[in-house]
């Protein structure tokens, strides 16, 4: 892979990890305000509006980027230029009808999840912060297809400043506002909630502004492109929709998964778990699993979503000239880095996964939501994978396979959801997540064996030796903390679960980072040396 491309995939990486960091850094503060019911409801907000997102874009804005990739690649710019203005109209439409959609569709949506009107979360309280946060729809649709066109010119920086930009305007708008409303004003807990889902739109209004600097300086080089170009399709209007939309159908369900996955349990985990006889648990189990502990999984699986992303646009690239070793390099590199940053994060999170949840968030039953996050780690790792290998899939024109796919995945997430919240309480709805992820990027990795021919030998050798680092990284964390555990009292004492948190990551990381470094193993997958590492470790 391309210099070019690596600091296009790590820029973008970084950004949308910074972006996820800051998005479960924020939930710290936000948690000790609102508490588990403020989270709870939180999220039975931003839920359905990540579907509406998805659902608004059709998955254009990433559809954009392959389009535009495509035709750059043969020197066309202005038929790129034309679907980008084109899309921009539609997505203003889509974005207002999706807008009209989830603030009138409030109270259905707060019915099919099982709230009563005395209960400790009522109906008509996520009504009202359902509708806060549709506002954000009509900004959010438009915005995303300019980071798309800037992508498909293999430009990450707007999509990345932007991301970081909108993240910091809506968490200082979330955290003052809630602040305000409820140690100011003595406000109640759903206002203060309703203010920090409107956050959303804040924030969406602060990535606008970034991206229209953006292109006010880019305009003139883009002009140029297209003064200066030698080839030109003349394909008609609808044409270009039609090529449009076959690559875009697919990005939609894609981008949907986990709002999908969260969507089933947020309509059957409050009845699942009454029927269960586990009513007391379900606030606390069901902000643990699908507000705090996902905040916490995104970090690592952020790393695989800017990775999708960034590579999108070169594979195509290199799909539309037949270059097929480069391909199958750039294919074995994505696949790789999931595995050397992923699966580390994962066995680190579940070793010190009581003291994440309990330095981050809260002490207080912390046997039931430190388990709950043990088990969650794990699907990181799917998640990834399946992030991962459908943009893959959708780089070499296997776009609607992955549609298919995830269809399986979550067939199986419907049918046994609330049959393994039953058997194992509320680790059976992160059983049931595991098993749809699980099964829809296997169908996505096989899918990619049979229409290419792809050996995933090297992948599978490599990973295997992370396996074996991270193990190693696992065995000694687990001997720290009994060393520690003689005088640090992190199982009931928030500071000592600090303390050991971030001595727990800092050596395990260092333990793993070492031996991935001195075996050449991140040298080989990143295809390049790693600077800031040569200079930690000496080597000349």
């Amino acid at each position: 892979m391309s210099s070019k491309i690596v600091r296009g995939t790590m820029l973008l990486t970084g950004a949308t990890f910074l972006s996820k960091f800051l998005g479960m850094i924020y939930v710290i503060p936000f948690y000790s305000l609102v508490g588990d019911t403020g989270t709870a409801l939180y999220n039975f907000a931003y839920v359905p509006y990540n579907i509406l997102i998805s659902i608004s874009t059709v998955g254009v804005p990433l559809a954009v980027s392959k389009f535009v990739s495509k035709y750059n690649s043969l020197g066309d710019y202005q038929t790129g230029m034309r679907m980008f203005k084109a899309g921009s109209i539609m997505m203003l439409i889509t974005g207002f009808i999706a807008f009209l959609a989830l603030f009138f569709a409030a109270r259905p949506i707060a019915s099919l999840i099982g709230l009563e009107d005395n209960g400790e979360i009522t109906l008509a309280d996520a009504i009202i912060v359902i509708r806060m946060i549709s506002f954000a729809l009509l900004v959010i649709p438009a915005m995303s297809i300019v980071r798309g066109f800037f992508q498909g010119y293999q430009s990450m920086g707007p999509t990345a400043v932007s991301q970081i930009v909108e993240q910091i305007v809506r968490i200082i708008f979330l955290l003052v506002a809630a602040f305000i409303v409820l140690q100011i004003f003595d406000g109640t807990t759903v206002t203060a909630v309703a203010y920090a889902t409107f956050a959303a739109f804040v924030g969406a209004i602060g990535s606008c502004i970034v991206l229209w600097v953006y292109w006010r300086r880019r305009k003139p080089h883009i002009e140029r492109n297209i003064a200066n170009q030698k080839v030109s399709h003349s394909i008609p209007l609808r044409s270009l929709f039609s090529e449009l939309l076959r690559y875009a159908g697919p990005f939609v369900l894609v981008g949907l998964a986990t709002s999908l996955y969260q969507l089933v349990d947020e309509f059957t985990f409050k009845r699942a778990m009454v029927a269960a006889g586990l009513q007391d648990q379900w606030v606390v189990a069901y902000s643990a699993i699908n507000m705090l502990g996902h905040k916490i999984i995104l970090i690592p699986v952020s790393l695989a979503t800017g990775l999708s992303l960034a590579i999108l646009p070169a594979l195509t690239d290199t799909f539309t000239k037949k270059n097929k070793p480069l391909l199958f390099q750039q294919i074995n590199q994505s696949l790789q880095i999931i595995s050397v940053l992923v699966i580390p994060a994962v066995f680190g999170l579940i070793i010190l996964s009581h003291e994440a949840y309990g330095a981050l968030f809260d002490m207080n039953q912390i046997e039931l939501t430190g388990s709950l996050l043990a088990w969650y780690a794990p699907v990181a790792l799917l998640f990834a994978l399946f992030t991962v290998s459908s943009s893959l899939l959708q780089g070499i024109n296997e776009q609607r396979f992955a549609v298919i796919s995830l269809t399986a995945g979550l067939l199986v997430k419907v049918l046994f959801n609330v049959q393994l919240i039953h058997m194992f309480g509320a680790k059976g709805a992160i059983f049931g997540t595991a098993l749809a992820a699980g099964i829809a990027s296997i169908l996505n990795l096989w899918r990619m064996k049979t229409a290419i021919d792809f050996s995933f030998k090297q992948v599978i050798k490599r990973t295997v030796l992370v396996l074996i680092f991270s193990i190693i990284m696992f065995v000694f964390i687990w001997v720290l903390k009994l060393i520690l555990g003689t005088f640090l009292p992190y199982e009931n004492s928030r500071i000592a679960a600090v303390v050991m948190l971030c001595i727990g990551v800092a050596a395990g990381g260092a333990v793993y980072l070492w031996l991935a470094y001195s075996s050449t193993l991140l040298e080989r997958v990143l295809g390049s040396r790693v600077r800031i590492l040569d200079r930690i470790f000496h080597r000349s």
